[in-house]
């Protein structure tokens, strides 16, 4: 999918305009892409969106048609516009890859170039990488609340518009809801999609029997009855258990059936039973109506029979306490060979200064212990003293034998991607995989362990100095 360059804030514009007046536009500058409180008042988010993030800066070109229509706003020069009509993203970029978990505070993508063009992206980047991560993040949350169950994305009738919802699809999938009901999705991505019918489909029949007949008629190998359009259990399975009789008869095999209200824990478990008694065990029940992942780990608690969670809304929006929105925030931390340092009397807000790597330490058998932020160059020495980015007055000790890899890699020299881009399906993986390596009681719903992540003595130095320099 192509991004229009006019995909930003106004002010964006106007700072190049300024910044190329003041002949300023050609000087190096770095800015970090972060954000500063952990999502769903989680421990962890998943990082997704670079890859479309990429896309955007290799394709970033003004048409005639943008630049008419700045031309329009009456406040850009001449000169200005013909800037932009040979603007080309030449910078440096360096990210995770797409999967990896990461933490607050943390530098997530650095983008290096000159002034102009690293300022312009801001608010594309953030567009793309805050809402990707933020559907992963709720996808990891709600596959993990399911434990071995399947979950399905079904959100995208309620999703943010049509491109939102194939975001949606794309970044649940890296978070480990690995197929969904957008076709579109499943075109684009390749993502499997899934489907029963609606209540409107039972309804228009003279009973629920002949819409549960017809239906199989059509599709035998590949029926998921959605039992509650009158009564779940007098009816809805009773009738679905004679088609899946019929069927059978035939030489095919019913699916499952799908819930859509009421009770879903004990009505589940009386499906369950009711299948089973009537010698059909291997009928699965897909269950949806308004659930994430507190509703799905509550399900599981009382003895829920669930083995497939058609996830909508909450996960399409991001919904729940915490969610909404992920609150990142790209900031200057070089200019012109210096390091800079956004000053607030809330430390928790200040920024981290200067071109960094961000280190994540493991034990021996390839767990995560914590994530230190360094200068870069730097050398993260055992036993060393480390500092909590928010309050320095919390500070711990390495312990004296470490090993650690850098989170992060260069994914763009120039303007051009320079490493292969993983498909989703490694992405998911990836994910998966983080997720098993973090520590225990990480990935509670409720009051989660809070991973460490720390600044190494050289970035706090540099930190105290550059505000010590700003307070006299």
């Amino acid at each position: 999918m192509r991004y229009s360059a006019l995909m930003t804030d106004l002010y964006e514009l106007t700072m190049l305009a300024g910044y190329l007046e003041h002949d300023m536009h050609e000087k190096p500058a770095s800015f970090d892409l972060f954000f500063r409180k952990n999502p769903f008042k989680g421990s962890y988010a998943i990082f997704a969106g670079l890859e479309p993030a990429l896309r955007y800066l290799e394709q970033l070109r003004f048409t005639e048609e943008d630049l008419t229509y700045l031309k329009s706003l009456g406040i850009f020069r001449p000169r200005f516009l013909e800037y932009l009509r040979e603007f080309r993203f030449r910078c440096k970029v360096a990210a995770p890859a797409e999967g990896t978990a990461v933490f607050a505070n943390e530098p997530l993508v650095t983008v290096e170039g000159n002034l102009a063009e690293a300022q312009l992206v801001e608010t594309a980047l953030l567009n793309i990488i805050n809402f990707q991560t933020l559907i992963a993040t709720k996808a990891a949350r709600v596959q993990q609340a399911a434990g071995d169950g399947v979950v399905v994305e079904f959100g995208l009738r309620r999703a943010h518009g049509p491109d939102g919802g194939l975001g949606v699809a794309r970044a649940a999938f890296i978070g480990g809801v690995r197929s969904t009901s957008n076709t579109w999705a499943g075109q684009v991505y390749g993502i499997p999609t899934r489907g029963t019918h609606a209540h409107s489909w039972v309804m228009a029949f003279e009973d629920e029997l002949e819409a549960f007949r017809a239906y199989a008629k059509v599709f035998p190998d590949d029926v998921i009855l959605l039992v509650d359009t009158y009564d779940t259990l007098k009816s809805g399975i009773p009738n679905a258990i004679t088609v899946a009789r019929e069927l059978r008869e035939a030489g095919h095999e019913m699916r499952g059936v799908r819930l859509d209200s009421g009770d879903l824990a004990y009505l589940s478990r009386e499906t369950r039973r009711m299948f089973d008694e009537a010698g059909f065990p291997e009928v699965k029940i897909v269950a949806s109506n308004e659930l994430e992942e507190y509703v799905i780990q509550s399900i599981r608690s009382e003895g829920g029979r669930i083995d497939i969670y058609g996830v909508g809304t909450e996960l399409a929006t991001a919904g729940g306490e915490g969610g909404g929105a992920l609150g990142g925030v790209y900031k200057l931390v070089r200019y012109n060979g210096e390091a800079r340092l956004k000053v607030t009397q809330d430390i928790a807000k200040a920024t981290l200064p200067d071109r960094k790597q961000l280190l994540r330490l493991m034990n021996s058998s390839g767990g995560f212990l914590q994530d230190v932020i360094c200068r870069e160059g730097e050398r993260l020495e055992p036993g060393v003293t480390v500092y909590d980015p928010t309050n320095p007055s919390r500070r711990k000790k390495l312990a004296a034998s470490i090993s650690y890899e850098e989170v992060r890699s260069v994914v763009m020299e120039n303007g051009e991607v320079v490493t292969a881009l993983p498909d989703l399906e490694t992405s998911a993986d990836r994910c998966a995989d983080q997720l098993r390596r973090l520590p225990e009681g990480t990935l509670r719903l409720y009051n989660p362990h809070i991973y460490k992540v720390s600044i190494s003595p050289g970035l706090h130095d540099l930190r105290e100095q550059l505000m010590a320099k700003h307070e006299t």
